[in-house]
C-alpha cells in the first residue's frame, strides 16, 4: 500500500473501523502525491467536531472512581488519539516531498495512534459508553491548519502535544490506579512507553531539520504558533526522565522545567 493511499482512507473514510485499519504491507512511498491540505476529515455524524465549549472537560483526578467518568475521560483520550492520527495523514498529504524517512517514521507512529484510539475505545464499551456518546472537540486539528512547514509540525505536535503526554499518562496511570481499575491504568502505562518513541522521533528530526545557525530551543521555540508556547508542554506534574529517555538534552529539559 502506498502512505499516500493510507493518509487518504484516514482522512476520507468516516468509518472509524477503517481508520483504525492497518497499513497493510509492503508500504511504499514512491507516489507520494501532490500536496493537499484537508480542511476537514470525515468523520461519522456523531463524532464531528463540535463547537468550542460544547465537548466535556476532563473529568477531576478525584472524580474517576466514578464509572462514568472514566469513561469520560477514555472518550476524550480517543479523540485525542483519533485526531493525532487525522493529523499525522494530514502531514503525509501536506508535505509530500518530506524526506522518505521522514514519511516511514511517520506512518508507524500513525500504527501506534491507531491502537492507542483502539485501546481507549476499549475500554469504553468495557465501562458502557460507545465512541460518540459525548461531543468532541477538533482543537488538535485546528492547530494543524496552521502549520507550514514540517518543523511548525515538530514543534507543535511531538514536541509539545505528545510531550505534555509525557506526564499525562503517568498522571492517568496513578489516577486510575487510584480508582482501582488497573485496565485503564495498563491502557496509559502501554501509550507512555509510545509516547518515548513519538518524541524521540520529534527530536531527532528537529536536529535534521532545524538551521544549522539555530539552537535547538530557539528552533522548536520560534516553529511555534500562537497560543501554543513551551509551557503547554507541561502536564500537571512534571516528569524529567522520560523526556531525558526520548533524546531531549538535560539542557533543553531544564528550560522546559524552568517554565514550570
Amino acid at each position: 500500500m502506498q502512505l499516500r493511499e493510507f493518509a487518504d482512507r484516514i482522512l476520507s473514510s468516516p468509518s472509524i473501523a477503517e481508520k483504525l485499519a492497518p497499513l497493510v504491507p509492503p508500504a511504499c512511498d514512491d507516489c507520494p502525491g501532490p500536496p493537499v491540505r484537508v480542511a476537514l476529515p470525515a468523520r461519522p455524524p456523531e463524532l464531528a467536531f463540535c463547537g468550542r465549549g460544547r465537548s466535556p472537560p476532563m473529568p477531576h483526578p478525584d472524580a474517576l472512581s466514578d464509572r462514568r467518568r472514566r469513561a469520560v475521560a477514555h472518550h476524550i483520550m480517543a479523540n485525542h488519539e483519533l485526531q493525532a492520527l487525522e493529523v499525522m495523514a494530514f502531514v503525509l498529504c501536506a508535505f509530500p516531498e518530506a524526506p522518505l524517512e521522514f514519511r516511514e517514521g511517520l506512518a508507524q507512529i500513525m500504527g501506534d495512534e491507531q491502537r492507542h484510539a483502539a485501546m481507549h475505545v476499549g475500554r469504553l464499551g468495557d465501562l458502557g459508553m460507545k465512541f460518540g456518546d459525548v461531543p468532541v472537540n477538533g482543537y488538535f486539528w485546528r492547530k494543524a491548519q496552521e502549520f507550514k512547514t514540517l518543523l511548525d509540525y515538530l514543534a507543535g505536535l511531538p514536541l509539545t502535544f505528545e510531550v505534555r503526554n509525557l506526564d499525562h499518562t503517568l498522571e492517568f496511570e496513578d489516577w486510575f490506579s487510584r480508582a482501582k481499575d488497573e485496565k485503564s491504568a495498563a491502557v496509559m502505562r502501554s501509550i507512555h512507553r509510545d509516547e518515548i518513541r513519538h518524541v524521540a522521533f520529534g527530536v531527532h528530526w528537529l536536529r535534521a531539520l532545524k538551521s544549522p545557525n539555530q539552537s535547538e530551543w530557539d528552533a522548536y521555540e520560534s516553529s511555534l504558533r500562537w497560543p501554543l508556547r513551551p509551557e503547554k508542554s507541561h502536564g500537571r506534574s512534571f516528569h524529567r526522565e522520560p523526556r531525558l529517555a526520548a533524546g531531549m538534552s538535560p539542557e533543553f529539559v531544564d528550560r522546559l522545567e524552568r517554565l514550570e
